[in-house]
């Protein structure tokens, strides 16, 4: 289990304070679902879809590249 989860509902880091996904978390995902990379698409849009609802005052494109822009 990682230390780089999301700290809700201002989606930081619990291991960095970072925005999360931190870099050290989007490595951990890229890792874990390199032979599923549609999987990991799915499970990003719905974090972008919780993460939306909570912090609401966030531009929709800043949450889709936080999210979703990384993602191969």
């Amino acid at each position: 289990m990682t230390a780089h989860g999301p700290v809700l509902p201002v989606w930081l880091c619990a291991g960095c304070s970072a925005p999360w996904p931190c870099a050290t978390r989007r490595n951990e995902l890229l890792q874990e679902y390199a032979t599923a990379p549609i999987s990991l698409a799915l499970l990003m849009g719905s974090y972008y879809v919780a993460a939306s609802q909570d912090i609401n005052w966030a531009l929709a494109g800043t949450l889709h590249r936080r999210f979703l822009g990384w993602v191969r």
